[in-house]
């Protein structure tokens, strides 16, 4: 099957609520580096009351204060019976801080509030006393992911082998332990802002060959010139936090 018989369908959850650190733009890469190998991208914007689209093929949510957690609460947990049908289907996702939080079981705030989550991811979070803040450095199974975090939550993982890399450099998690994010089936939950796929083109392309072989099979991406954005990898990477 040829590129331009191709299509995904993208649903971003909460895009006004969860969007503090500009993690829309791991949609627009997504969307952009889809489209300039031909693939056509259907968009859904999805906010309170919206249903998941019918084949959905990659969900993205972002990150934001935790007031913004607590207003979605409710809606994400109308969205949780189908939210885990997609991801124990295989369905890609990716969900950045605040979004990766409420995909654990629960938020317990700093100022004691239980923000409830929706359990795909194995973890739980708590307000910390420390805000985590700076660049970030760590190694997955997709190669070195570059990013920013800016939180002071403390995620802890019932199972540290599942945790999407190992901290080079910054807190990750939690500070302590060396993970960072969660990773079960296709869901990947990560404290990495940049926005992270921005900085991190390899990681985006491996989401949507999950996402496209899903769909169509066994397939190779066409090669991007990437100079650019590896060039602002390489750049974050050397900052001081």
């Amino acid at each position: 099957m040829s590129d331009t018989q191709m299509q995904l369908t993208i649903a971003h959850l909460y895009p006004k609520e969860m969007n503090i650190y500009g993690d829309t733009g791991n949609r627009l890469v997504l969307q952009k580096r889809a489209e300039w190998r031909g693939i056509k991208v259907d968009i859904h914007h999805i906010s309170a009351g919206d249903a998941i689209p019918e084949g959905v093929d990659i969900i993205i949510g972002g990150g934001g204060q935790d007031a913004g957690q607590g207003k979605i609460q409710d809606d994400l947990q109308t969205k949780s019976k189908k939210l885990h049908e997609l991801a124990n289907a295989g369905t890609v996702m990716l969900m950045i801080c605040g979004m990766y939080q409420l995909f654990g079981r629960q938020f317990q705030t700093h100022e004691d509030e239980t923000i409830k989550g929706v359990g795909i991811l194995p973890l739980e979070t708590s307000g910390g006393d420390v805000r985590m803040i700076g660049n970030t450095v760590y190694d997955t199974p997709f190669g070195r992911i570059v990013g920013y975090e800016n939180h002071s939550g403390v995620t802890v993982l019932d199972d540290t082998s599942l945790a999407f890399g190992s901290v080079v450099h910054g807190d990750g998690n939690n500070g302590t332990d060396k993970t960072e994010g969660c990773r079960v089936h296709n869901v990947f939950g990560s404290y990495s802002h940049g926005p992270m796929l921005v900085k991190n083109p390899e990681f985006a392309d491996e989401l949507l060959k999950l996402a496209l072989e899903r769909k169509y099979g066994p397939l190779t991406l066409e090669l991007l010139d990437d100079a650019v954005e590896l060039q602002a990898q390489q750049t974050a990477a050397k900052r001081p936090r």
